[in-house]
């Protein structure tokens, strides 16, 4: 194993160095484009940058254990290997869907010889989300002593995915989806390297839409395109046929794919129905992937109409579960039937603005206990030091309300969710001011 590590340092190198077979023979495109520093790095400059959390640890000369985030092709093994450079440490890099505890100990076993010689090694785990806890442990004490600095790289939310002790030890930044200008300057990148891509410009931008913010796939599709060696360039249409995937259209003012979807949204959103219903139909025509429209729509109906009807969010969800049994076109059928239902529903942004608020509060409160009164005493012990004393149960109360304070000792009450006048919310409204009046009148 210690070999293969040190194989795997070596190839890293050599991917590095200028001349070498890696960096300009048949490797694919996407590892001949990869940055040679991180101010090449594309697209992440809020973290690379100098203001950024990378960049002040490299201007410092010093790294901390992190976790990168993001969507795939973002970026996230060259950043890692360019540490690695940036601060003089060895880099050894494996991946979580292939090795197991035996394989982190070798690794760590080598690190600490390392160590000794004097050489500082960042371990890059690729995939990291895919250990489970007991090997995210096995982290634990050579992080603490130094013996690696780790970079872990996944593409799930890590609060879910990664243990609290090794986030604890961990810094957390994210990495942003690439978006259409930094997709575009990995195009030209790759045709100062390759020449001219064999496109019109429509088909240019359907091509960078298509990639969905992933650098790596849209440099295998340019690949792709380069090895055919075609004689004239391809429009939208005939990119389609060519790569036999759906890639967005657009038209000669180029409204491209994040505007149209912007428009949409906020069509939906301001209850103009044949206005969302063109913009829906410009994209489906155009090629766009439906669940990614349907996706959309179900964030709709929490963020702009939410408890006004709360049917809205099971209309969504049923045309996502038709569109998948019936597939295409058919199931686009039930795709315009949510989207027509949203734009024509009440709307609230009631608890879109109650999760900011509420989120806010809890991180700005930290770790408040909630009042004994309403905590679980399973044993004696708990309920010796009052877990549980004085538990009013609503149903036995006066109108199955009782009236108690449910919040933490230290935190006033708080009004995260003002339902509005309009729709279902209005009935909701009605429940919660009857509720408070009660409240009032039973705490005197």
């Amino acid at each position: 194993m210690a070999d293969l590590f040190a194989d795997q340092d070596d190839h890293a190198q050599a991917e590095r160095a200028p001349g070498s077979d890696a960096a300009h023979g048949d490797a694919p495109l996407a590892d001949r484009l990869r940055p040679r520093a991180l101010d090449e790095v594309i697209g992440q400059e809020h973290i690379t940058g100098p203001q950024g959390a990378i960049g002040r640890m490299v201007a410092a000369g010093k790294l901390a254990s992190m976790i990168l985030w993001g969507p795939p092709g973002t970026g996230k093994t060259s950043i890692a290997r360019l540490l690695a450079d940036a601060v003089g440490m060895r880099f050894v890099a494996i991946s979580a869907v292939f090795s197991g505890v035996a394989d982190l100990k070798k690794a760590f076993a080598e690190a600490d010889k390392m160590a000794q010689a004097g050489k500082k090694t960042l371990l890059f785990v690729d995939e990291i989300h895919r250990f489970n806890r007991a090997q995210q442990d096995g982290f634990l004490p050579f992080v603490e002593r130094g013996t690696v600095t780790l970079v872990g790289a996944t593409t799930e939310n890590p609060s879910f995915a990664l243990n609290a002790a090794l986030l604890s030890r961990a810094q957390v930044l994210i990495l942003e989806r690439l978006g259409a200008q930094a997709l575009d300057q990995l195009l030209r990148r790759a045709e100062e390297l390759e020449g001219p891509l064999p496109l019109t410009d429509d088909a240019r931008a359907a091509l960078i839409a298509s990639a969905d913010g992933d650098g790596r796939f849209l440099l295998g599709q340019a690949e792709t395109l380069y090895n055919a060696r075609l004689d004239a360039p391809l429009d939208p249409e005939a990119l389609a046929r060519f790569l036999q995937r759906r890639v967005a259209v657009y038209d000669k003012d180029r409204d491209g794919h994040y505007n149209l979807i912007s428009a949409l949204h906020k069509a939906v959103r301001g209850s103009d129905p044949q206005a969302a219903l063109y913009y829906l139909a410009r994209m489906l025509t155009a090629g766009e992937e439906p669940l990614y429209l349907l996706r959309r729509l179900v964030r709709i109906a929490s963020e702009d109409i939410g408890l006004a009807d709360p049917g809205a969010l099971t209309q969504c969800l049923a045309a996502k579960d038709a569109y998948q049994f019936l597939g295409s076109p058919e199931g686009e059928l039930a795709i315009v039937q949510a989207c027509l239902y949203l734009a024509t529903a009440p709307k609230s942004n009631a608890v879109y603005t109650a999760q900011k608020s509420a989120f806010r509060t809890a991180r700005e409160t930290g770790s408040l206990m909630p009042p004994a009164n309403i905590l679980n005493a399973p044993t004696s012990l708990m309920k010796d030091i009052g877990y549980g004393e004085g538990y009013s149960y609503d149903h036995d109360a006066e109108d199955g309300f009782s009236g108690d304070d449910y919040w933490p000792e230290g935190l006033e009450p708080q009004t995260f969710y003002a339902p509005v006048e309009r729709g279902f919310e209005r009935k909701v409204r009605e429940r919660i001011e009857y509720w408070e009046r009660l409240r009032r009148e039973r705490r005197g």
